[in-house]
């Protein structure tokens, strides 16, 4: 099969450090060359993949610093470079939210979007609306709910590479934060969890702009407390030894999370996860074999004590059998497969549109 996989330029993919999307969109276009298909890949020109890369911008656009101003108009010329070749596909995914709406409405060539973010955003609903036709997939069953109306074809967990962490049987005595400082993600949470408890917290975030001041009035002053270090943004080399020499990972969201990776890297390396009742916690956890699920700041308290309790391999075992990029890009393919069937059945006629 050939397809087209269309990334997001922000970060380079896979990212250099943190990029839930970028990250996915690798895993994914790699395991589909791994399979033997014949795969194009536009994003960033710093990008690594074994597949055919059609770079957009040089690098990732969030590495230009104050270079790049407009990043839309990026995109936009990474869809006219996927409109000129899309002849070339049987299919072309595009992971970039809803931007190339319009155009991939009128490909002679199937189309489908994965939509990585939230979606319970009042503005969404009319332009969903506006595209009833549009091939969709959630990556939670959870994230789908504010539009289950619309042109849903399937929910596809993330996964990854079964290689990519090792498994660590012995944890270490620290709990971990990792992912991004911002109000919804609750960094403040965990340290109260660890000041609670009484166990070191360790946090290894980024700080986008948008959220620096949040960090510096509502976060930094928490930092001094002994119990906590701050690590700041790592990259995936450094996440096997952090994820898996930490006791647990606290995920105490208070947003509704339409998958959260982080929760499936910590299972891979065998860590349970203490998060809170939001979004995709409960299609993720298997509350009391891979980890808690609580809601509220005692209900944390009182599962980092029972940690010891539960089963490192059995963590890694659930990673193995629901979150691997081999079961990721299975369940993508049999989408593209319907997808494509349904093409056929249509009779593949060239719109008005691309002809003109």
């Amino acid at each position: 099969m050939k397809i087209a996989q269309v990334a997001p330029l922000y970060e380079s993919v896979p990212p250099k450090y943190y990029g839930g999307t970028e990250r996915v969109v690798s895993y994914l276009t790699e395991e589909l060359v791994q399979q033997g298909h014949e795969v194009v890949l536009f994003a960033s020109g710093d990008s690594v993949t074994r597949a055919q890369l059609v770079p957009v911008s040089q690098r990732a656009l969030r590495l230009e610093g104050p270079h790049v101003v407009d990043r839309i108009a990026h995109h936009v010329r990474m869809l006219e470079m996927v409109h000129r070749r899309v002849l070339d596909f049987d299919l072309v995914h595009f992971h970039i939210d809803y931007l190339h709406f319009p155009l991939a409405t009128r490909f002679p060539t199937a189309a489908l979007t994965t939509l990585h973010g939230r979606l319970d955003i009042p503005d969404l609903i009319p332009l969903f609306q506006e595209f009833p036709k549009v091939n969709l997939v959630s990556i939670s069953n959870t994230q789908r709910k504010a539009l289950g109306w619309a042109n849903w074809r399937g929910t596809v967990y993330h996964g990854l590479p079964i290689g990519l962490y090792r498994f660590q049987e012995k944890p270490g005595s620290y709990l971990a934060f990792l992912g991004r400082i911002s109000p919804e993600k609750r960094v403040d949470r965990a340290i109260k969890i660890a000041q609670r408890t009484g166990v070191k917290l360790k946090i290894a975030a980024k700080v986008d702009a948008v959220d620096r001041e949040y960090f510096e009035t509502e976060i930094r002053p928490l930092l001094d407390d002994p119990l906590i270090e701050f690590v700041g943004e790592i990259g995936e080399a450094e996440k096997n030894e952090f994820l898996g020499n930490a006791l647990a990972l606290l995920f105490p969201i208070d947003w509704p999370e339409p998958f959260g990776l982080v929760m499936i890297e910590a299972m891979a390396c065998g860590t349970p996860t203490i998060a809170y009742r939001h979004g995709s916690v409960s299609e993720l956890l298997e509350n009391n074999k891979t980890g808690f699920i609580v809601d509220n700041l005692q209900g944390a308290v009182n599962a980092v004590k029972q940690i010891p309790r539960l089963s490192r391999r059995t963590c890694r075992e659930a990673f193995e059998r629901r979150f691997s990029a081999s079961r990721m890009a299975s369940d993508y393919l049999a989408i593209y497969k319907s997808l494509l069937s349904d093409a056929a059945d249509v009779g593949g006629e060239k719109l008005s549109f691309f002809n003109g």
